[in-house]
């Protein structure tokens, strides 16, 4: 039995589903010298072994971690259970159809990892992402700080991407969160946008690179949105950089680095908004969402978000799942 010590020396992290992205999150975190330990579980036995075998005829040439295939019991000492595993839409399947599938899939996982007593943070990465961190939040029982969804991680830094590209500044240096629903209802926080520290508002008429700043920044908002569909359409699935995202998550949370992430968390009463799990600026440590950060929003971004959360508690209602 691991005690308290071990726990919290071990840095161990288990990876549930083999797929493109749990695989490539795992080759992510193996180069990034994070983890101790990465535990890769998947019902396709075949397809974890493969996974596992092409991870570790790499070990030579990244520091140096313990990979392997595991089972339900590696739950009880993971610091960060990462959930990818889910059904792809079918030909004729509708969405509500594949929700509920992928609800009783994360559901059950849920289940399993409390029944194990895991004292770490659970982080959903299976979409439709917002509905099913609820799903497993109820499910588990767990406090709401350690069960978090990948959210908006990603569709924010695809937006700072395109704001640096726009402006022709280092990605870097510019400031900027989608918020929100990971999905078409998804919004950009203008009033918490930054470029080399000077808002949006300040920076965009004065920099030059664009004479109908306004326009462009529709156009950058909806490009955000449509990124992931683009990507689908070109090549069948993203992997890359939601892999690289979580390896962000990942950081924040085994090396308590207090990260300010818009990772979806439940809400209660912030923003005015109760029961949902969607995407808001969090400060992301050891403990999972350490505190939740109200940030003075402006009145459009509030409706949105609560437009967002309108659609949310929508896809919740239609489960008829009893937690």
């Amino acid at each position: 039995m691991t005690n308290k010590a071990e726990f919290e020396k071990r840095r161990k992290v288990v990876v549930v589903g083999a797929g493109a992205v749990g695989a490539t999150y795992c080759y992510a975190l193996a180069q990034s010298g994070l983890a101790d330990e990465i535990v890769l579980i998947d019902m396709n036995t075949d397809l974890v072994q493969g996974q596992v075998l092409d991870l570790i005829h790499g070990q030579p040439f990244f520091p140096t971690v313990d990979i392997r295939a595991g089972n339900s019991e590696d739950y009880k000492d993971a610091k960060l259970v990462v959930i990818t595993a889910g059904a792809a839409q079918k030909p004729g399947e509708t969405r509500l159809q594949l929700l509920k599938k992928n609800s009783e899939i994360v559901g059950s996982i849920a289940d399993d990892i409390a029944a194990h007593k895991c004292e770490g943070v659970m982080l959903i990465v299976s979409n439709p992402v917002d509905v099913l961190t609820y799903v497993a939040l109820k499910r588990s029982g767990w406090d709401r700080s350690r069960v978090i969804g990948s959210g908006t991680v990603l569709d924010s830094a695809r937006f700072r991407h395109l704001l640096g590209e726009k402006c022709g500044v280092d990605v870097h240096n510019v400031h900027a969160y989608m918020l929100g629903e990971h999905g078409d209802s998804e919004f950009a926080a203008w009033s918490m946008t930054h470029v080399a520290g000077i808002s949006i508002d300040e920076y965009c008429p004065s920099c030059g690179m664009c004479s109908d700043w306004k326009n462009q920044r529709h156009l950058i908002e909806q490009q955000v949105r449509d990124s992931a569909y683009h990507i689908i359409n070109y090549k069948g699935s993203t992997h890359y950089a939601v892999g690289l995202a979580l390896v962000k998550i990942t950081e924040a949370i085994l090396r308590g680095q207090s990260s300010v992430l818009t990772v979806s968390v439940l809400l209660d009463g912030e923003f005015g908004l109760k029961d949902v799990c969607l995407s808001v600026p969090c400060i992301v440590s050891d403990g999972g969402v350490n505190k939740i950060i109200k940030s003075p929003l402006a009145g459009s971004e509030i409706e949105a978000l609560q437009r967002s959360a309108d659609i949310l508690r929508q896809s919740i209602k239609s489960l008829e799942l009893i937690f």
